[in-house]
């Protein structure tokens, strides 16, 4: 088997909106952007990946058609691990992280769909199988910033089966609004996006004490200041969450050397894939860390990271973006029921998105 094309695909999804909208980086949020990464093959197998694309989407787009789908073609794509040591040790110099290796990523996933699908299995079972059907999920609310708001999508969530809350919201009163609707029995997770220094988060963290907050997800900037998150660690009343912005497995290392995280959360779409993803699993084990993905995605990436939380020895909730959409390529199979996501049992990641939407909604 060869690998005959590699095709990446921009995607524009509208959200299906009340009269609360969203925002992200200050501005309105009314639409999410997929870059999807389509694997042909000589034997009519094809894979589906996903690359990350909710920031600068342009430039991993130009990652996987001149940097990294030339150097795949022709090569077995069964062949992944050597793929991906030959792509990572000749592309170090473009970056250990960002738009390339956001572009290895979504091929990586695209070539373990395509294992699995020839192997005529779901992906979960050839990363090592398992006896659950169903993963729980957490609803990762977007951001509103107002408190009545927030509380009122946080009922709405919790009503909706969910059984794990997480904001985007790094105010105080938005906040303690989510913590009323949870009450003691649903767990809150706050991601802040990081917003403060050290010291600021350090006294965000005191201030948040009585909210008995799950964890506190991204609160410093820089991310990468490891140190800096060990500080905070060492003083926060309530478990420190962070990988989501850490594109290679080294930074991981570093950040659990230094016992910077309790909590790890590699993205699928950014760490360079399923293959990459399963060593922080095991970084995490040797180190004590809880490995909780990241994966705010309605695509390839959400289904590989429910295959990859699937494959794991223990229970781990699946993040879904808090959102809905009149119509999606890959339909109810990126939505939980009653708080669940069931693990998908068709060859490879699920079942192929519907390309006549995937055409309909393409951008370029």
């Amino acid at each position: 088997m060869k690998i005959i094309r590699v095709e990446p695909i921009l995607v524009r999804t509208p959200m299906a909106l009340d009269d609360s909208v969203p925002h992200a980086g200050g501005a309105p949020k009314t639409d999410v952007h997929t870059v999807l990464v389509k694997v042909e093959t000589d034997e009519g197998i094809t894979g589906w990946g996903e690359a990350f694309a909710n920031a600068g989407w342009q430039s991993t787009l130009s990652a996987l058609a001149q940097l990294v789908g030339p150097r795949v073609l022709g090569k077995d794509p069964s062949n992944i691990a050597q793929i991906q040591a030959d792509l990572h040790r000749s592309l170090y110099n473009t970056g250990r992280s960002g738009p390339t290796v956001f572009a290895v990523s979504g091929l990586d996933i695209a070539l373990w769909d395509i294992a699995a699908k020839r192997a005529s299995m779901p992906l979960y079972k050839l990363l090592g199988g398992s006896a659950r059907t169903t993963l729980p999920a957490y609803a990762s609310l977007l951001r509103y910033g107002e408190a009545a708001v927030v509380e009122r999508k946080t009922r709405e969530a919790i009503e909706r089966g969910y059984r794990f809350v997480k904001l985007h919201e790094n105010k105080r009163d938005c906040i303690s609004a989510a913590k009323r609707a949870c009450g003691s029995e649903v767990p809150l997770m706050v991601d802040c996006s990081c917003p403060w220094t050290v010291d600021e988060a350090i006294a965000a963290a005191r201030e948040l004490a009585d909210q008995d907050l799950a964890w506190l997800e991204e609160p410093i900037y820089p991310p990468d200041d490891h140190a800096g998150l060990a500080r905070l660690r060492a003083l926060a009343p309530m478990p420190i969450a962070a990988g989501e912005n850490c594109s290679n497995l080294m930074e991981f290392k570093r950040m659990m050397e230094v016992g910077a995280i309790g909590i790890a959360q590699p993205s699928i779409t950014k760490i360079g894939g399923i293959s990459e993803i399963r060593k922080v699993f095991a970084l995490g084990e040797a180190h004590g860390v809880t490995v909780v993905p990241h994966s705010p995605y309605f695509g390839p990436g959400l289904m590989a990271s429910i295959h990859v939380c699937a494959a794991a020895a223990r229970e781990i909730p699946v993040e879904r973006y808090y959102c809905d959409f009149a119509a999606t390529p890959f339909s109810d199979q990126i939505d939980p029921k009653d708080g669940a996501f069931a693990i998908p049992q068709e060859p490879g990641l699920g079942r192929d998105p519907d390309e006549r939407l995937v055409a309909r909604m393409r951008v370029g």
